[in-house]
């Protein structure tokens, strides 16, 4: 189950152990049951600190993860924690052993303060990116406060659970079996949700109080590039961002990158980061940006009544998947109505699914489902499908895949969840049904600029207007990415955007010292 460039891995993990460890198996008389053991023999395998024994557990196959001979952690994995969640399986491993996590004093303070019993459950999918934070905040908490349990629930192999409980997204979270929280959060959310108060990460006073060079928003590819090329000129750059990675969280693959034949985008956005660290700039992840007011420094707000200054700033707050606007979308939200195959496919195993946009994004998508879904019908508007000849190719060479041209959605049917989906045949005005359990929408993007008002000059997709070195109506304030007024959306051409914002802030910042001089 583990290949061997896994176990090398994990091997070097477990040497730094402290304390052994104990997995109790509830393995049940399943086939999945027997798979679950045969992962924790071979982990056993790796470390003279580990073993197993046999328990009974809520959930039939699962295992706890503790401390031999101490207090119960808490933690407990319902599934094989493969994929994004072996991650949180180490790291929880590495902390009933012993190993502080790391967070911050107050937050310790927060979760220790807790005195209320908290029994969170959190349905998740192996190949979802958000999920793991998820977990891995959710399991710190179990371990370091008794009045709280955790169980990580793999969606795959708990499919008829997930079901019963209409969960059609991850992560979904339930507190003492009521669903709680959905999508991506970081432990500071976390924690003020379950002690009643705003989910607003903190923000040191050393970051507030500091007023950077350049102070970049979003954490994609353009805010990645401007913030390498800020921090390669010498210029104090700091990032603020509800998380970093951006819309390449959500692409399986990435194959027009140049120089580069493949890459999946979560491990293209692992590199940025990495490279913003190794040139010190400062992320600060987890924030809601609300405001923006111009000045000498330029002053940004956040959700929570913080503010940051920089003497430029760049805003590269990227796009948002756009909805269809039709009956029964926002109803089903969540409910079979999703946006990110990747993430939520694995809930579809077996089942029928509609992509609703024949672009890129959509018959990527549909290739990505094709392997997991019974059956996958792709909705294209037009009266051809838009998508690169090549993706084109490979999805008509799928037996379970269609391409349907010429369809309007008009309507997303259900019973507490979809079933159903409707759309006109534009090329005879008729009406058609499809029976499915999912519908992806991959329809294009909506600029993340809500949150600017009217403070800058925007057309009328909101995008924000920039001329050819990046710089938008506002002195000192750039933009790049798929947030302004670019012809094309490509991860390429926001990298390329970013550079050039970080550097007509450069040369903002030099024109200003000379003044000043």
């Amino acid at each position: 189950m583990l290949d061997d460039q896994l176990k090398q891995q994990l091997s070097s993990y477990l040497q730094l152990l402290q304390q052994p460890v104990v997995f109790t198996l509830d393995a049940g008389h399943s086939a999945n049951g027997t798979k679950v053991r045969d992962f924790l023999n071979e982990v056993v395998s790796l470390s003279p600190k580990l073993s197993i024994a046999e328990g009974s557990l809520k959930r039939q196959p699962s295992f706890t993860v503790d401390a031999k001979d101490a207090a119960p952690s808490g933690i407990t994995f319902a599934g094989i924690p493969l994929g994004h969640e072996f991650e949180s399986f180490v790291l929880a491993v590495l902390q009933v052993s012993g190993h502080a996590p790391k967070i911050s004093e107050k937050v310790r303070q927060q979760i220790e303060a807790i005195d209320q019993d908290l029994h969170f459950e959190t349905f998740a999918s192996l190949s979802c990116h958000n999920c793991p934070d998820v977990v891995q905040a959710l399991d710190i908490m179990s371990l370091l406060n008794p009045h709280i349990t955790h169980t990580m629930i793999e969606g795959g192999m708990f499919q008829d659970e997930a079901e019963a409980n209409d969960i059609m997204a991850v992560p979904t979270v339930f507190l003492n079996g009521e669903e709680w929280h959905n999508g991506r959060a970081t432990l500071e959310q976390l924690v003020n949700k379950a002690q009643g108060k705003a989910a607003v990460a903190a923000v040191n006073d050393d970051v507030s109080d500091k007023v950077y060079d350049v102070l970049i928003i979003g954490g994609g590819p353009a805010a990645g590039s401007a913030a390498i090329y800020s921090a390669r000129k010498g210029l104090s750059t700091a990032v603020v961002a509800d998380h970093i990675g951006g819309q390449p969280l959500e692409t399986v693959g990435i194959e027009n990158l140049i120089g580069t034949d493949y890459i999946e985008g979560e491990q293209l956005m692992q590199n940025i980061q990495a490279q913003m660290t190794k040139y010190n700039v400062t992320l600060i992840d987890g924030q809601t940006v609300t405001g923006l007011t111009d000045g000498s420094p330029v002053q940004v707000q956040l959700k929570g009544d913080t503010t940051l200054k920089g003497r430029t700033v760049i805003i590269a707050t990227g796009a948002h998947w756009k909805n269809v606007g039709v009956p029964g979308e926002d109803e089903f939200r969540n409910k079979g109505v999703a946006y990110c195959p990747h993430c939520d496919g694995p809930l579809y195993k077996g089942k029928n699914v509609a992509v609703i946009g024949g672009g890129n994004s959509g018959v990527e998508a549909a290739i990505d489902l094709a392997g997991i879904a019974k059956h996958v019908s792709v909705l294209e508007f037009g009266p051809k499908i838009s998508a690169d000849a090549v993706l084109v190719e490979k999805a008509q060479s799928l037996d379970n895949v269609d391409l349907i041209t010429n369809a309007q959605t008009t309507r997303i049917e259900g019973d507490g969840r979809v079933n159903g989906l409707v759309y006109t045949d534009r090329s005879t005005g008729d009406s058609k049904s499809l029976a499915v359990d999912g519908i992806f929408v991959q329809i294009g993007l909506v600029p993340n600029t809500g949150w600017l008002s009217e403070c800058l000059d925007m057309d009328k997709q909101g995008q924000i207007i920039v001329n050819d070195k990046g710089a938008t109506s506002l002195a000192n304030v750039f933009a790049a990415g798929d947030c302004t007024n670019s012809s094309y959306k490509q991860i390429i051409i926001s990298m390329g955007s970013g550079a050039t914002a970080a550097l007509g802030a450069f040369d903002a910042l030099a024109r200003e010292v000379t003044v000043n001089a």
